[in-house]
């Protein structure tokens, strides 16, 4: 080493980085690297691990090696620690982003022990070529960044790293520090089995984080309720974590389209957008990054405000390591998660097929995460002892500890659906438990003969939304267990079987519905979160009422109920607005609109009506494949039966769609196929009928015009090309 004996760790640390002091236990850490010892850091994000290994490879003989996961991280580790030096080269990283030239010149500075930091990803370090070169340098340590992927209990597993301990064995034997900012005591215990290095010295900070503020939401109008955040927080950085690409690529889109400064960043991009999108977000040219929970961000930046999860994580590490990017600089921290247990559901059909190993892990952290979501505890309280860490008292700044949810006994209903499931051979999935407890007959129920049984409604006064969260509870508690191979049938455990014996007090979480619709159906209403504007929406059907009859057309060929319905909750002033709401496409708006948002803008001011526009979210492009799909066939004149077959669809479906296609804005000719069905002289009829009617209903107009002359399919033909000529 070249400690000088003058100089003290704490001036190192001013000469280099120009800090005063230390953050917790950097300074100890330090010192027993520079003694040779293994050391393994458990320090929560933004606790400053990467001090920890920085300022001892400037002042030790030799380059340290760090292996880390993410290439996005070691770019900018690099770009930061060469910050705080003269010299391009007393930094580097090695992976498959570099160019031969790159690679060359890399080798070129360890070799003149220019390089005091060497960054290699696990990968890298397995090749030959790359083993034999670093047998050639001297070696100061190495540094396991990001140890928890060496876990399959870990959050983010990495089967590349199991195999560091044996290269290290290769290149050469120096002192290990071993860092992760999420590592439960199994986790930890893993990390330093493998490594060989359980006499290591272990250094925990706490995991507390007290700057930031913990929430769970249900997932009802996720994006919507994303959009109002954002809107209210202008200005702030904020990442949002989503499972899919495309989530990611869509919830992007939406949020460019609202105005917002977003970028998408996940492993599917291209490197240079990856990294463009990652520079623009560092610099601050755009406000928020939308990306995967599965591919790591490694970005560093202090003043991220906010963190949200569209879709909860696989794990609680996952979850505690994502949240812990907000407020790095010990200032604000928002971490709000949207939950649904079919986010659940849907993370348990991607464990199908996998080892029976892999399956169980993954069903224990999902059921962890579950238990998160859906408690009423204190969440720092509970993440914390989820990290072996205990801590008193209750936070006061999370959701659970400011609005407290309510809690009921469930004893007696515990004991109930665990009976239950023996009762049916533990051949059932938790739907159809809760639904013959709370005495649904459904198709299901009634096919198996579970409406005659006893328990059938024995549950009765409770609806199936709590059964269901019954269920949910006693899987957390281990009493159950979901068979996720077959079908996800329900298994009593020892647990259940004990406690059927020895029933003990079990209290239910009530309060926050995470069986509510999914955004998607909420989404599709337009927004119907909102009481209608009875007394708005009859002075809406006046106008109309007024304007068809000086048009001489049906009051429903100027604007459907549903869109004054809308009008009546949103409350459109602009021709903008008036385009967000349901069935009011641009001709519609243009034709028709302009007096009704005269109106509704009278109405406001004189009502003084605060508007919730926050929660009026501009939708992006509709991709839907199916409506490209059958607007383009239309256009080419392909008969209606051929699209409907194309696409294994009845033909009522086919019209369903078009019908959503016309009323939406978009104007399609079908004369082409209404010609080969029916004669001039049928179709002037209904069309005749259409616009003396006073409803739309084709029940009404085969009532009137007669099923013997026309079929329903007629009727709504007509009914598509009266709308499709007058409608727009």
């Amino acid at each position: 080493m070249t400690v000088s004996s003058d100089i003290s760790l704490p001036d190192y640390l001013k000469q280099y980085f120009g800090f005063d002091s230390f953050k917790g236990t950097q300074e100890a850490i330090i010192k027993s690297l520079l003694d040779g010892n293994d050391s393994f850091v458990l320090m929560p994000t933004g606790g400053g691990k990467s001090m920890c290994y920085q300022l001892p490879s400037l002042i030790m003989d030799g380059t340290a090696i760090v292996i880390s996961p993410l290439i996005a991280l070691m770019k900018n580790q690099v770009d930061s620690m060469r910050s705080f030096s003269t010299e391009d080269g007393i930094a580097h990283f090695l992976n498959s982003s570099l160019s031969k030239a790159q690679i060359e010149q890399v080798k070129g500075d360890l070799i003149s022990k220019k390089t005091k930091l060497l960054y290699v990803a696990p990968e890298s370090l397995t090749k030959l070529e790359n083993i034999e070169f670093l047998k050639k340098i001297q070696i100061s340590f190495y540094a396991v960044d990001e140890a928890h992927c060496i876990s399959e209990w870990g959050h983010d597993f990495r089967p590349e790293y199991r195999r560091i301990r044996p290269i290290i064995n290769q290149i050469g034997n120096a002192p290990i520090i071993a860092l992760t900012a999420t590592a439960t005591p199994k986790v930890q215990h893993d990390i330093q089995k493998n490594l060989d290095m359980l006499g290591a010295k272990v250094y925990k900070d706490s995991f507390r984080r007290e700057n930031l503020y913990y929430e769970v939401r249900p997932k009802i109008s996720a994006t919507k309720e994303i959009i109002k955040y954002i809107l209210n927080n202008i200005g702030k950085s904020g990442i949002i974590y989503c499972l899919s690409r495309k989530k990611v690529e869509e919830l992007a889109e939406t949020l460019k389209v609202n105005g917002l400064k977003a970028l998408p960043y996940h492993a599917g991009m291209d490197s240079a957008t990856r990294s463009s999108n990652q520079d623009q977000f560092l610099m601050e040219e755009v406000d928020v990054i939308v990306a995967t929970i599965a591919f790591g961000m490694g970005i560093d930046k202090p003043d991220v405000r906010f963190v949200i999860h569209y879709d909860i994580p696989k794990s609680l590490e996952g979850y505690y390591q994502e949240t812990g990017r907000a407020g790095r600089d010990g200032g604000e921290g928002n971490c709000i998660a949207f939950y649904s247990y079919n986010d659940i559901q849907k993370l348990e059909k991607f464990m199908q097929g996998k080892p029976v190993a892999e399956q169980e892990i993954g069903k224990q952290l999902l059921l962890e995460t579950v238990a998160y979501a859906e408690a009423s505890i204190c969440r720092p309280k509970m993440l914390l002892n989820y990290f072996g860490e205990i801590m008193e008292g209750r936070c006061e700044h999370c959701d659970n500890c400011l609005h407290p949810k309510e809690e009921i006994e469930g004893k007696d209903h515990v004991v109930k659906a665990l009976s239950l499931i023996q009762t049916v051979k533990e051949k059932f999935k938790a739907a159809h438990i809760a639904n013959i407890l709370a005495g649904n007959a459904t198709s299901s129920v009634k096919s198996y003969m579970h409406h005659k049984i006893p328990e059938f409604g024995s549950g009765s006064d409770k609806d199936i939304k709590y059964w269901n969260a019954v269920l949910r509870q006693s899987l957390v508690a281990q009493f159950i267990t979901k068979d996720i191979e077959n079908y996800g049938l329900l298994k009593l455990l020892d647990g259940g079987r004990n406690y059927l014996a020895n029933p003990k007090s079990f209290m239910v979480t009530l309060n926050h519905d995470y069986e509510a619709a999914s955004e998607d159906a909420v989404m599709a209403q337009s927004g119907k979160t909102s009481t209608v504007d009875d007394e708005l929406f009859r002075i809406l059907k006046d106008l109309r009422k007024k304007i068809s009859r000086d048009l001489n057309l049906p009051p429903f060929v100027i604007f459907q109920d549903p869109s004054l319905e809308d009008m009546a909750i949103q409350y459109p002033i602009t021709m903008e607005e008036l385009l967000n709401i349901q069935g009011v496409g641009s001709g519609k708006a243009q034709r028709y609109g302009k007096k009704f948002i005269e109106l509704i803008k009278t109405y406001v001011d004189e009502k003084e009506i605060i508007r919730a526009q926050d929660m009026v979210v501009k939708s992006i492009v509709n991709k839907s494949g199916l409506k490209v799909y059958i607007i383009q066939n239309i256009d080419r004149k392909t008969s209606l039966d051929d699209i409907a077959s194309s696409k294994n669809l009845k033909m009522p479906v086919l019209l369903d769609e078009i019908e959503a296609i016309v009323n939406s804005g978009t104007r399609l000719n079908l004369d082409y196929y209404i010609n080969e069905i029916l004669d001039e002289d049928h179709q002037d009829e209904v069309f005749e009928y259409f616009r003396e009617a006073e409803t739309e209903s084709v029940s009404d107009a085969l009532e009137e015009l007669g099923e013997d002359e026309y079929s329903e399919e007629d009727i709504r033909l007509m009914r598509i090309k009266f709308l499709a000529e007058l409608g727009h």
